[in-house]
């Protein structure tokens, strides 16, 4: 499972399209964490006299971390969609399949190469919320919660991306199909605010679920469902394998 997450990870980054990924994230997060800190600067003066205000943690690390999510959910299709289905175009994943290793250990050891890069993109983007330590005060609770909540979010994006590229040859189809997927569990809940009737659609969203932990509420619910969300579409993609292989 190590070898197969650590060939997975080295893979990745032996194509371009890793480092142009990681290099134009972590430039568009560097300007949104300046365009935050010179919002924050502007209104310090009018909001330090007020009980209670908001501060560095809730104005300029919260929305950055919230700014990683969005750009993980418009990248993660393009880093998932060649974990299976290029193996299946390149006719190696029959290869791949006769190892003396279980369809499990082979999709859990992709899973985590792949989110082996999302948290490196984390891990650059904390150590920027950390500078600010420097020179005010971080509320790291809220900051815990909030890295938790994007950590399990990129996970999800993960897992969904890698049952879509096991259901298909095509890398292009994989991409489309995940995003597509993710944007529906993104906004699903948009439906539940015109009637009670489709709770069940505000259960499903990502978003709302993620949204509590960026204002530091840790919920064994919220962290169930991210769970749920990991489980299912990685069981989804071994049994597809594990088909496929008996086939």
């Amino acid at each position: 499972m190590l070898n197969i997450a650590r060939n997975e990870l080295h893979r990745l980054f032996l194509s371009p399209l890793a480092w142009v990924m990681l290099a134009l994230s972590q430039l568009l997060l560097a300007y949104l964490f300046l365009t935050h800190m010179d919002y924050f600067n502007s209104i310090q003066s009018r909001i330090s006299a007020i009980p209670g205000a908001p501060g560095v943690t809730e104005l300029i690390a919260m929305p950055l971390l919230s700014n990683a999510a969005i750009i993980a959910l418009l990248i993660s299709p393009l880093l998932t969609m060649r974990t299976l289905a290029e193996e299946r175009r390149n006719e190696t994943l029959p290869l791949l399949s006769s190892a003396p290793l279980s369809m499990f250990d082979i999709v859990i050891g992709k899973f985590f190469g792949t989110l082996a890069f999302f948290l490196l993109m984390t891990l650059l983007t904390v150590f920027m919320i950390c500078s600010l330590a420097v020179g005010t005060t971080l509320d790291f609770y809220q900051l815990s919660a909030g890295v938790l909540g994007l950590i399990l979010l990129v996970a999800s994006f993960t897992a969904v991306g890698i049952y879509m590229s096991s259901l298909t040859r095509q890398p292009t189809i994989a991409a489309i199909s995940t995003f597509a997927i993710l944007f529906l569990f993104w906004i699903i809940d948009w439906a539940s605010h015109s009637t009670t009737e489709f709770s069940l659609f505000s259960w499903l969203s990502l978003l709302k679920h993620f949204e509590p932990m960026m204002q530091g509420q840790i919920n064994t619910q919220d962290i169930s469902y991210f769970l749920i969300i990991i489980a299912a579409f990685l069981l989804l993609t071994v049994r597809r394998l594990d088909r496929e292989r008996l086939d």
